[in-house]
């Protein structure tokens, strides 16, 4: 039992480091979106490449040790856990936003940008929702 307690404790904790990144990255992407002066927009082109590769391993981590769970608590209850299937499904979306994220960040060092920073000020409050939802499931199990 203390091994699936750790692994459940290392998913948690990745998974918050996960969100921190994901959570200042787009913050970064307003500013960024706002400044009209070189010297800012290349010193945010650098935080925000180095926040984004920083917290991918965080993100790769809390897939291992989440996977790493359900097969420690085994296929008869990962069928009969319809909660998790929902979780899992924000947890894929959560993904596509972090790989979209390569997508911005590219057009941001290649000045593409076209998106305001409105755009990017919802698309901060995007995974907050999500996050609350994974919760709300996680915590509460409810049966669907």
């Amino acid at each position: 039992m203390n091994t699936l307690l750790l692994i459940k404790a290392l998913h948690i904790f990745f998974m918050i480091a996960w969100f921190a990144g994901i959570f200042y990255l787009p913050r970064l992407f307003v500013y960024h979106a706002l400044t009209e002066e070189r010297s800012n927009s290349a010193m945010l082109k650098i935080m925000e490449r180095r926040l984004l590769f920083f917290v991918t391993p965080f993100a790769i981590l809390t897939g291992v040790f989440g996977i790493t769970l359900i097969v420690m608590y085994g296929r008869e209850w990962f069928r009969a856990s319809m909660w998790l299937h929902y979780k899992l499904v924000l947890v894929i979306l959560l993904y596509i936003y972090h790989g979209y994220c390569f997508k911005l960040l590219a057009d941001f060092k290649h000045d593409r940008n076209q998106r305001s920073d409105k755009f990017y000020r919802i698309f901060n409050e995007l995974p907050v929702l999500v996050l609350l939802a994974i919760v709300i499931l996680a915590v509460m199990k409810p049966s669907l």
